[in-house]
């Protein structure tokens, strides 16, 4: 964490701000919610925010991050949607990253921990390849396991543990309102 001195004031700086400092762009990763809003009637409000988002990336101000599992699940949609997401994936440059042992060890650990159970381990697979990916963000529209307190603090407690740095957990709303 960058602090900023002016005066006698001390000012901490963001995510966003640090990332300006360091000249590199923030590393995102999308889960497939993310995707699956691009195209959700009944939810008018999510859709509009994740394609204004997705404009963002279409420009290519952050680093995109999306693993395996992200596009096997986009995969597993019906159609017209799961073409609909893969020509809007089309769109916009990511990384794809692979689901390794290290990734199933991680997430093995997520559910050893109960931050969350094995009923959500491809959630669980998410947090931890982006985790040892080195992604800045976690992306997503799930509340009811990744965008949550009880997950965003057990995921900050465990990656300090194992040495990873901290990332942080969001909704694509919160990065809208981030950026400067």
């Amino acid at each position: 964490m960058y602090n900023i001195v002016v005066g006698k004031k001390t000012y901490k700086l963001g995510l966003l701000e640090e990332n300006m400092i360091d000249n590199r762009k923030l590393k995102v990763y999308l889960d497939t919610s993310v995707i699956s809003y691009l195209q959700q009637e009944d939810a008018p409000e999510k859709t509009r925010i994740t394609l204004e988002l997705w404009e963002r990336f279409k420009s290519n101000i952050f680093d995109v991050c999306l693993s395996d599992l992200t596009l096997l699940e986009v995969g597993n949609c019906e159609e017209p949607k799961v073409s609909f997401m893969r020509n809007k994936l089309e769109e916009i440059l990511y990384s794809r990253l692979s689901i390794d042992n290290s990734v199933v060890k991680f997430a093995n650990d997520i559910v050893k921990t109960g931050i969350l159970t094995e009923k959500s381990i491809e959630d669980c697979q998410h947090i931890a390849v982006a985790l040892i990916n080195n992604c800045d963000i976690i992306l997503s529209w799930n509340f009811k396991h990744l965008v949550n307190v009880k997950t965003i603090d057990g995921v900050r407690a465990l990656s300090m543990i194992k040495g990873y740095k901290n990332i942080n957990i969001l909704n694509p709303m919160t990065l809208l309102e981030m950026e400067v």
